[in-house]
């Protein structure tokens, strides 16, 4: 599955007790439509809780309000509060991240692109 969001806040590395690392952060997913027969467009916003395997290095670039392409399995966590109360959680396992913009002092910042260098070729 692919998901276009971006980050609610700032990734984390987590270490586990047989010292594996993942990196852990949430994406928020915006989605607008019209019901039928309404006047107003309807906003949801889905929370997908994400974790990544491969690559801790990215934790500096996965800042809050980065936008983000990500590729991965999806998955449900359910549980049930302290309350009696079934609560559920989007899980996101990550294969492959895309940062297709990120955020400097709370201004969007599009990545720079790499410079076109033009050649003579001899052919």
């Amino acid at each position: 599955m692919i998901i276009i969001g971006r980050l609610t806040k700032n990734g984390l590395i987590n270490t586990l007790k047989d010292e594996r690392k993942v990196l852990n952060f949430t994406v928020a997913v915006n989605d607008y439509y019209k019901p039928k027969g309404a006047d107003k467009a309807a906003t949801i916003t889905t929370y997908y809780n994400c974790s990544y395997w491969i690559n801790m290095q990215l934790a500096e670039r996965l800042t809050k309000g980065t936008l983000v392409e990500l590729d991965g399995r999806i998955g449900v966590n359910a549980y049930t509060t302290m309350q009696g109360e079934a609560k559920a959680s989007l899980i996101l396992h990550v294969n492959a991240i895309k940062i297709h913009q990120t955020m400097k002092n709370n201004v969007a910042a599009s990545i720079p692109k790499k410079e076109e260098v033009s050649e003579d070729l001899p052919f």
